[in-house]
């Protein structure tokens, strides 16, 4: 690797600024040969022309198309990939692997604002504040000096699904609060809290908090069954994948006002327009806006940039994806 990698950026252009701003990108600029205005999503844009014969790092985001064969070809150099987003799946093919290139993902960057998300989701649900608000928007008034009995979050059981980036984040993130958190996952070994079953986990949960990868291991992992263990006036949150969770049997379990639901993902997504999950009243559903948006773009350009630092300085990247890890993550 030379000191300053010749580098492209390869994303739809319409991500680039939030993902790179000003900032991030003269520092780029410091740490590679790049030409910080140009973004391409296809590699026979002409403006790359004879730039991949000595393309060494590419720099990708959402809309980066495949890095086939037929790419990897045109760029002999290359030496590295840092994806500016979460899962590489969409574009990174075995042949990268085999070819010796290592690849970066931005997917911890990406779990803050997840973790975040969950985080508030609960302390929320402790409190009924779903609930109560549609109570109190019926009927337009309440009772002052009124203690509700049923709710608040001191002792609160709180049941994790997956111990993934996020997954993790949540854990750490509830430590402050008076919650029992368990958790369910069949390879955390390193977790230091109460690992159970998870027909354990969903009959002894107030709320259930799913941050499991979306696998075929995985898929429909909550079905009827399990949603039918769930303790009465629980509240299921998914932030991970709507495939986790038997959709049919949710709508079933939530008409029926048993439990409550806090989805920023579904099966299908988008819903159908005429999905009961938008019209029942224990059900809040968000348009899977969990992971980074806005502002917080910034931090998955910046965890790319960190990167190509390690890479020029000649250390490990804190972020590498190996193609093992493709079974076990989003």
């Amino acid at each position: 690797m030379t000191d300053r990698p010749v580098a492209l950026f390869a994303l739809a252009a319409e991500h680039w600024p939030m993902l790179f701003p000003p900032p991030v990108r003269q520092r780029l600029g410091e740490l590679a040969d790049i030409d910080t205005s140009l973004v391409v999503d296809d590699f026979d844009d002409p403006r790359v022309a004879g730039r991949l014969d000595e393309l060494e790092v590419l720099i990708t985001g959402w809309g980066c198309p495949p890095l086939d064969e037929a790419f990897l070809a045109r760029a002999p150099k290359l030496r590295a990939v840092l994806h500016a987003a979460g899962s590489v799946k969409a574009h990174v093919t075995t042949g990268v692997w085999e070819r010796g290139i290592v690849v970066s993902s931005a997917a911890a960057a990406n779990a803050i604002p997840v973790a975040e998300y969950a985080l508030g989701a609960i302390l929320l649900a402790g409190k009924g504040v779903f609930a109560l608000r549609e109570h109190y928007r019926s009927g337009r008034s309440f009772t002052l000096a009124y203690i509700h009995p049923d709710v608040g979050n001191y002792g609160r059981r709180v049941g994790i699904i997956g111990a993934s980036r996020i997954g993790r984040q949540v854990i750490e993130l509830l430590r402050p609060f008076d919650f029992e958190v368990s958790l369910y996952d069949p390879y955390a070994d390193d977790v230091d809290i109460p690992r159970v079953s998870l027909p354990e986990l969903l009959a002894s949960s107030d709320i259930v908090s799913v941050h499991a990868p979306s696998t075929a291991e995985t898929y429909r992992m909550i079905d009827r069954a399990g949603l039918g263990l769930l303790p009465d006036g629980s509240v299921l949150i998914n932030t991970a994948r709507g495939e986790l969770v038997d959709t049919e049997a949710l709508v079933d379990e939530l008409r029926s006002g048993r439990i409550s639901a806090v989805l920023d993902v579904t099966d299908p997504e988008p819903l159908q327009p005429r999905s009961e999950l938008f019209d029942l009243p224990n059900v809040f559903v968000t348009p899977h806006i969990a992971g980074s948006h806005g502002n917080e773009l910034a931090r998955l350009g910046t965890c790319a940039v960190d990167e190509l630092a390690r890479l020029v300085a000649g250390r490990p990247l804190l972020h590498e994806v190996t193609l093992a890890d493709l079974e076990r993550v989003a």
